[in-house]
């Protein structure tokens, strides 16, 4: 699936600034996709002031005193932020904590995990080895396995560490550690509530299921929906073909949408997110099937969903605020004395409705 180009170049935006000077070829290397590509959109940032350019290299607009490369002050800390590559979600997540950390005079040192399990290990251990004094992370969690494997290291690596957009299963090992997320169970509650209070009785939910945020919104529409007294009939299935391969899945949870929303009855969906979602939408529109006259449609991320025709409702997770909160706490759990450690703690930041074009009042035919 083709990704937008403003998203594509955000991340272009977000990669530079970070370091304050990339390669062309490395940045192609890191979104997959051709030189000829990454040199277009650095062209188009260049007009807009937001880059600058030089024989195959990439610099950051921003003052020489805000760029990652710059020395961190005397006696100052440093902390390694590790992501998963090609996660748009988590852009403005790291915009939220490198505002503060920089007001702080913290350097960050960015690190991309590839698309495989552990891949965050190795990076971490590299960037403890450089002098890492603190750790944000989002490890690439395909299921409790993968927690429960990265706990031990986690909890061993000597420096305080906080996890951003995860939530450990309760009880778990990995429980005990600082955490900051959104809580998808509102968000989840938003959606449904808002389809419910237009008149939609029978709606379909879609998720990646690849990934914890899928994976949580997958049990909190399963709970919301089962256990709500207006709700008559609905189903999850996985928004792409692609967008799973930890299976095995029923023949509904892996139907093409537009069958399965026919086969429910359902006149509305929540779709897990923002690019899936756009192009289910294009996708009932080649079947005759009119947004939002038809189907209303919710989107979950709000990273792009209002540039869409129509624009998407959307529920927006605070992922500024979660970069922000995470940042804040990682640099209290800094302050401390050693061994003068206090009690883990776990932060949930509520996410928002955002009403577009996508979503309106159900009318059932006359006829029915």
């Amino acid at each position: 699936m083709r990704e937008p180009v403003d998203l594509r170049r955000q991340r272009i935006l977000a990669a530079v600034q970070s370091r304050g000077t990339a390669r062309v070829r490395d940045l192609a290397d890191e979104l997959q996709v051709s030189v000829v590509t990454v040199r277009r959109d650095v062209e188009e940032l260049t007009r807009e002031g937001r880059l600058s350019r030089g024989h195959g290299v990439v610099r950051s607009t921003l003052p020489a005193r805000e760029t990652a490369h710059d020395p961190a002050p005397a006696g100052g800390d440093r902390v390694a932020v590790v992501v998963p590559v090609r996660h748009s979600y988590l852009t403005e997540t790291l915009h939220g904590a490198r505002t503060v950390l920089e007001r702080a005079g913290v350097r960050m040192a960015l690190h991309l995990a590839p698309q495989a399990s552990g891949a965050e290990r190795p990076l971490v251990e590299r960037a403890l080895s450089d002098g890492a004094d603190g750790l944000l992370i989002a490890p690439r969690w395909r299921g409790r396995t993968d927690e429960e494997a990265d706990h031990a290291w986690l909890a061993g690596i000597g420096v305080p560490t906080v996890l951003m957009e995860r939530r450990p299963w309760r009880g778990s090992a990995p429980h005990a550690l600082d955490s900051v997320c959104s809580d998808h169970w509102y968000g989840a509650h938003l959606a449904v509530e808002h389809l419910v209070g237009l008149g939609h009785r029978r709606m379909v939910f879609a998720t990646r299921h690849d990934s914890p945020t899928a994976r949580s919104l997958r049990a909190a529409f399963t709970e919301i929906a089962g256990a709500h007294p207006l709700v008559e009939g609905w189903a999850w299935t996985l928004v792409a073909p692609e967008a799973g391969a930890d299976g095995p899945y029923s023949a509904d949870e892996t139907a093409e949408l537009p069958a399965l929303m026919r086969k429910v009855g359902a006149t509305a969906m929540v779709l897990h997110g923002d690019v899936d979602a756009l192009m289910v939408v294009q996708r009932l529109a080649e079947e005759g099937v009119r947004v939002p006259q038809d189907c209303s449609v919710v989107a979950y991320d709000d990273v792009v969903a209002g540039l869409a025709s129509p624009p998407l409702t959307a529920v927006s997770p605070p992922k500024a605020e979660v970069g922000h909160a995470a940042a804040e706490l990682l640099l209290q759990r800094l302050s401390e004395a050693p061994g003068g450690r206090q009690p883990g703690r776990r932060v949930e930041l509520l996410p928002r409705l955002m009403v577009r074009g996508s979503t309106d009042r159900w009318s059932a035919p006359l006829d029915e």
